[in-house]
């Protein structure tokens, strides 16, 4: 299982941090995570083109998320160079056909891609509902943020990774995580600016430490919430390892 982040920021347009977005490859399968603005050029800075992605998981419906859905599928409508003959199917939380309804009425035909390349399987708002992608088992639960924000679990080859998504402190993450290789959660927060519905530092290192996770991954950085010393403060409560998301960055779990 190979992980390239595409995007470690949020909505607050930033040179060195682009918008939300992770690739997750598992093997020839290629799972695009969160699709926010710019995060189709970053497929291609990453390596890959647009027609490799398999499959698209979205996490909840704010622009920092889905904004770039709409360069996606209007790609699919394009013979130079870029035209995808598999279909790609589209994860996202119960609500998203009518989400994806009002895209349609705003762009025509032009953000739908031709028939049989588009399928969208809403996921229901379920604590860790199971289902599959591609070859590997998935799960999805809700997390403290939208009423349609999921927290995603993957597992593949005896490795599991949880994408926690936006998200405020919340008992349904702990319980999603318990003893993962690795966790990629949010830091939007910090001592100075608190915001309802997200995560600071001291509350990932009490999430990484009740949920026994591995490793963490620590993204969705504001300026404000990477300005402090989060690696020494997580630490102070968990003992696995720390990793601050960088654009392009890429591990593997292996």
């Amino acid at each position: 299982m190979k992980l390239t982040v595409l995007g470690s920021g949020t909505g607050w347009i930033r040179l060195e941090r682009n918008a939300p977005g992770y690739l997750l490859e598992l093997n020839k399968f290629i799972l695009l995570i969160d699709c926010g603005p710019c995060v189709t050029k970053q497929i291609l800075k990453a390596g890959k083109k647009l027609d490799d992605i398999s499959a698209i998981f979205i996490s909840h419906f704010h622009p920092d998320h889905v904004s770039d859905l709409i360069p996606f599928f209007f790609a699919t409508h394009y013979r130079l160079g870029y035209f995808r003959k598999e279909p790609i199917t589209l994860y996202a939380c119960e609500g998203f056909k009518e989400f994806y309804k009002g895209l349609k009425n705003a762009f025509g035909h032009w953000v739908e891609p031709p028939k049989g390349l588009l399928n969208i399987i809403e996921l229901p708002k379920k604590e860790n509902y199971s289902f599959m992608i591609g070859p590997a088992k998935a799960w999805s639960t809700p997390v403290k943020h939208n009423p349609e924000s999921l927290a995603l679990k993957i597992e593949y080859k005896n490795k599991k990774l949880v994408y926690s998504g936006d998200t405020g402190y919340c008992e349904e993450l702990i319980k999603f995580s318990q003893g993962v290789d690795l966790l990629i959660v949010e830091c939007s927060n910090s001592e100075k600016i608190y915001v309802e519905h997200h995560l600071s530092a001291q509350d990932i290192a009490l999430i990484g430490k009740r949920s026994k996770v591995k490793k963490l991954m620590l993204t969705h950085f504001y300026p404000h919430s990477e300005d402090e010393n989060l690696i020494e403060k997580i630490k102070k409560e968990f003992d696995g390892e720390v990793i601050l998301a960088e654009d392009l960055l890429s591990l593997s779990l292996d």
